[in-house]
């Protein structure tokens, strides 16, 4: 595991976009051999998002030959819905690169058997040969994706009957009325991101930094579900400094030292300091 802090949340999202770069550019996929990501929806992986359209469009990064699973949507709202991860996930990335939408796969909250596509997106992640790199984003109780604390760790996609936390929380996308909030969600399970080849989590905001803490200085807990990514070989928690605030400092010392090779890991990626949204 890990643990790469730096400045604020527009350097994560800037750091985040160059190391999906390096990634699929290492890969060279093509005809035949697509790189498979995972992704996330929501706030934190915004910026990374509008980084990755700008290396598309100055012709540094294609998503022809990239197949994408997402990690989660509402069941039984409309694909067009403001608040489904279908409709964000167009309007906030699939638009705007060269990505086959046939190659971008978003659970159907609709579908008439919902423990059946969840069975078929599991199985669609098998015929892809597996994830090579899922990016998550986690809540203040260290949740990621929808699965909640008190989820397993070893959990597949599947429906998940939202708690009542999740719904007061998510309410403010939905005018406030907790009664508009869908109560079920299909998710991908802990154990399906497990076992992607590399995994990468943004975490920022002070109302991250005790899920952090728990996740890094604390034993695997499945109250704290992010803390399983303890146990990945191949784990990447990117923070910025006030999601921090809880760890101990003698933690936060020992990765800032480690600061040059976490760099080494998105070398041949230029900053644009004009381009990092501060």
């Amino acid at each position: 595991m890990r643990l790469i802090i730096l400045e604020d949340a527009g350097v994560v999202a800037d750091w985040a976009a160059r190391f999906v770069l390096q990634r699929i550019t290492q890969f060279a996929p093509g005809p035949g051999r697509h790189f498979v990501l995972g992704l996330p929806t929501g706030g934190t992986p915004l910026g990374m998002y509008r980084r990755l359209i700008d290396f598309y469009k100055e012709g540094r990064l294609s998503f022809k030959y990239v197949t994408t699973f997402n990690m989660d949507e509402y069941v039984g709202l409309p694909r067009d819905h403001p608040e489904s991860y279908h409709y964000y996930m167009w309007n906030e990335f699939f638009k705007h690169v060269d990505i086959d939408p046939g190659n971008a796969h978003v659970l159907d909250g609709n579908a008439a058997d919902l423990v059946a596509e969840c069975r078929r997106f599991e199985d669609l992640i098998a015929a892809a040969g597996g994830v090579h790199l899922f990016i998550g984003g986690i809540g203040p109780d260290g949740h990621i994706a929808f699965n909640e604390p008190g989820s397993s760790l070893v959990s597949r996609t599947r429906v998940k009957t939202l708690a009542y936390d999740t719904l007061e929380a998510n309410k403010r996308f939905f005018g406030n009325d907790i009664s508009k909030v869908p109560r079920q969600a299909l998710t991908v399970g802990v154990g399906t991101v497990m076992d992607a080849k590399e995994v990468m989590i943004l975490i920022t905001g002070v109302h991250k930094s005790l899920a952090l803490a728990k996740a890094v200085e604390e034993g695997v807990n499945h109250m704290w579900t992010v803390s399983a990514f303890q146990q990945h070989a191949q784990a990447l928690f990117v923070c910025d400094e006030d999601a921090t605030l809880e760890l101990r400092v003698k933690t936060v010392k020992y990765f800032k030292a480690l600061s040059e090779e976490h760099q080494k890991m998105i070398e041949g990626v230029p900053v644009d300091e004009q381009r990092v949204i501060h």
